[in-house]
């Protein structure tokens, strides 16, 4: 294999590594969100916008040169190879090796996409569960302040009870009888 589908076959091995590390059920999305908003990664994002950018468009390069070898390779004579087996085994592991690298460029690119698109995803969920844990403490402060208010009203309902209708002196009942 040569040096570029080398790199091309270790960065689809990072890759998958990362979202296998990714999908871990044990470890919390909160968690991963300190450790996408440390300072380290902050600094590797900051230059990773770009060094995304390049690196797509180098293996969507490597994807079409990938592609053009298998096409060519499997197009190829295979009519005149039939009288030779060693030219016929050269020509099918050319033809593996062009798929190969076909596969390997196709998989890290895909992997690339999905591994930022987990990272979002993993980012948004803790925001979302920063914010439930802000409005579910927000509701039990409005319930707590409901309670007491209807404490307070029962209170002074209670205070008010003994008081009859009728012996208040501006009641309709005390005025009929004043008339």
């Amino acid at each position: 294999m040569s040096l570029q589908w080398t790199a091309v076959a270790t960065f689809l091995y990072a890759e998958v590594f990362l979202v296998l590390l990714l999908c871990v059920p044990f470890v919390s999305p909160a968690r991963w969100q300190k450790i996408f908003r440390s300072r380290l990664v902050g600094l590797a994002v900051s230059y990773g916008n770009s060094f995304f950018i390049v690196l797509i468009v180098i293996l969507v390069l490597l994807l079409l040169d990938a592609l053009r070898e298998t096409r060519r390779y499997n197009v190829g004579d295979k009519e005149a190879l039939g009288t030779s087996p060693a030219a016929l085994e050269h020509f099918h592991m050319k033809l593996f090796r062009a798929q190969r690298n076909l596969y390997l460029a196709g998989f890290a690119l895909l992997l690339s996409f999905l591994l930022r698109r987990l990272v979002t995803l993993i980012s948004a969920q803790a925001a979302l569960g920063a914010s439930s844990q802000a409005f579910r403490k927000q509701a039990e402060g409005a319930s707590q302040a409901a309670r007491q208010y209807l404490e307070d009203n029962d209170a002074l309902r209670k205070v008010q009870a003994p008081k009859t209708p009728g012996n208040h002196p501006k009641s309709p009942a005390n005025n009929l009888k004043n008339t």
